[in-house]
């Protein structure tokens, strides 16, 4: 400080020798920082090989340390001490390694006192271990199965980042590919009989397609199964995780005769037409009676289901196939320089029906799907008639021009006729002048 002082008082003065002092306060509170907080452990792990090795930028960068949060926090010891029987001394509290089955409670040891917790983050949750217990992770580690999930297999261990960091494991788009770790390795989930295709069906999926294109509220693992109380969905919860989303086509799928149909054969709602973690994108095809439908799955030639399918489906393509037209008659027109904005507005709204009538499929309801049908036709057969009538326009004005291009040219022709007469007239007048 004395130093500092001395630094200070002999460069009041130019900006340059202001700079300089700052530089040299900058230095000192550096090297000063460093002096007061001296990391023993740190000096010899980083020096190490793995497994014991740490990374000193890992743990530098980790949310812990910027925190305040040092090895002796989770290990216990002295580590402002170089002498080893003083550092990992019984007196300072030293434990070393840390089970795998203790680790839930250590890590919950802060992250469940709010109070303390509320030093650091106050918005942050502290309910995490209380929920771990519920999960089926947390009831393996309860039973002493230390090969279950625990806090630092998601969050890492000495490298821990904040979730919000694109580096995170349990960052969205990272979360697939963490839980993907145990759960995608056959050997590893091979003594409890859980398949281990969820990762490559996910990365297939509609949602991961999202994720990947940057919608990071997609759906993950997480946000199905939950994160730290994790559980997979049961028969009679799977429509309500979906619905966290689909709302409206779950109230549908509620108001139509499925609900009670696949409750009575224990089928699950949404997963049962659109599967699980490999959920693709909804098509046309999916309804109707053709090889590969979902309603086929159930309904055989003769029932009501099956013929209603069939209905549904050819309602759909004609719809679409009827939009497609008029949409060609519409750019056919517009390329040929007609306004065609107005009949567009009514393609649009014709197309919103057709969404509609894709979404009421959930109802399984033929009328409420046809009122939409309906709308969107008719709207078709005016945007196609508009269409036509701005294309009979293009032939008027064709023919319209050829018209006037043949009168025009038949007044040039005339001009020209009269042009020689006139200079023959005078050609002749000159001769008898002469």
């Amino acid at each position: 400080m004395l130093m500092l002082n001395l630094i200070v008082a002999r460069t009041r003065g130019s900006f340059g020798a202001k700079l300089l002092a700052l530089t040299a306060l900058m230095l000192l509170v550096a090297f000063g920082a460093d002096a007061q907080t001296k990391n023993s452990c740190l000096d010899c792990h980083a020096g190490m090989d793995a497994p014991l090795g740490v990374s000193s930028p890992d743990f530098l960068g980790s949310i812990h340390a910027q925190k305040g949060i040092t090895c002796t926090s989770c290990h216990g010891g002295d580590a402002s001490s170089d002498d080893y029987l003083v550092s990992m001394g019984t007196k300072a509290g030293y434990r070393g390694h840390i089970e795998r089955t203790q680790i839930p409670a250590l890590c919950g040891k802060c992250h469940s006192d709010a109070a303390y917790m509320r030093g650091y983050d106050p918005s942050l949750r502290t309910d995490q271990l209380s929920q771990y217990a519920t999960s089926i992770h947390g009831k393996l580690i309860a039973k002493g199965d230390s090969s279950a999930a625990v806090c630092t297999d998601c969050h890492g261990v000495h490298n821990i980042v904040s979730p919000k960091d694109p580096r995170s494991p349990v960052y969205p788009t990272n979360v697939a590919k963490t839980c993907s770790n145990c759960h995608a390795n056959a050997e590893h989930m091979k003594p409890y009989k859980i398949p281990t295709i969820q990762f490559a069906d996910y990365n297939l999926s509609v949602h991961h397609q999202a994720l990947a294109d940057g919608d990071l509220s997609a759906p993950t693992c997480s946000t199905c199964h939950g994160s730290h109380g994790a559980a997979p969905p049961g028969v009679d919860s799977v429509q309500h995780v979906c619905s966290t989303c689909h709302l409206f086509q779950a109230q549908l799928f509620d108001s139509g005769p499925h609900k009670n149909a696949f409750a009575a054969k224990s089928l699950p709602g949404c997963i049962t037409c659109h599967s699980n973690h490999g959920i693709l994108h909804p098509t046309d095809a999916m309804i109707g009676t053709a090889p590969g439908a979902v309603c086929v799955k159930c309904h055989v030639a003769g029932d009501k289901g099956f013929a209603a399918s069939a209905t549904m489906h050819q309602d759909l393509l004609g719809l679409d196939s009827a939009i497609t037209r008029s949409a060609a008659i519409l750019a056919q027109a517009e390329d040929a320089g007609v306004e065609v904005d107005e009949p567009r507005l009514s393609l649009d709204e014709a197309h919103d029906n057709l969404t509609k009538a894709r979404v009421a499929i959930h109802s399984a309801q033929l009328p409420v799907i046809e009122q939409n049908i309906q709308a969107g036709m008719k709207g078709t057969q005016q945007t196609y008639r508009a269409g036509m009538d701005a294309m009979a326009e293009v032939q008027y004005r064709r023919k319209g021009l050829i018209v006037s291009l043949i009168a025009i040219g038949l007044v040039i022709i005339a001009l020209a006729l009269l042009l020689r007469e006139i200079e023959g007239k005078r050609a002749s007048s000159a001769k008898i002048t002469e």
